[in-house]
């Protein structure tokens, strides 16, 4: 089984042009993602996607979703220094966006895996759990 998309919804009126091109300029420079508009069931959504068997469809709604916690998707990374490379990135871009959210936690240590991460979160509803997991 893998991750193939994940549907966030948000309040009538807000995925304008200017939002949309916001999303993109931090996804696409932190991650890679590319994005592109699409209808899907009769409305203009937007689409974030990883890769081409992965994405993220963002949707206006009139229940739009909440996540006031620390609800979150996790991106897996090989190695440890990716992670601190993505966590660096998201530090230099927060340094010109305050809307940026960062959330730094210490290594877990657990059952002979170590867990090194981050969390994310910028204009989308949930956080990015930014991991990789070392085998010891």
């Amino acid at each position: 089984m893998r991750f193939n998309h994940m549907e966030l919804t948000f309040a009538r009126g807000t995925l304008t042009q200017d939002f949309r091109e916001e999303v993109d300029a931090f996804y696409g420079s932190v991650f890679g993602w590319s994005a592109i508009d699409a209808e899907v069931v009769g409305q203009n959504c937007h689409i974030l996607l990883p890769d081409a068997d992965q994405f993220i469809l963002l949707a206006e709604s009139g229940k739009p979703m909440s996540s006031p916690g620390f609800d979150h998707l996790g991106l897996l990374q090989d190695t440890r220094e990716e992670v601190d490379s993505l966590f660096d990135a998201c530090k230099r871009y927060q340094e010109k966006d305050d809307r940026v959210q960062i959330q730094e936690y210490d290594d877990l240590v657990y059952s002979g895996v170590t867990t090194h991460a981050f969390y994310v979160k910028y204009l989308l509803p949930i956080y990015f759990d930014v991991q990789s997991m070392e085998r010891t």
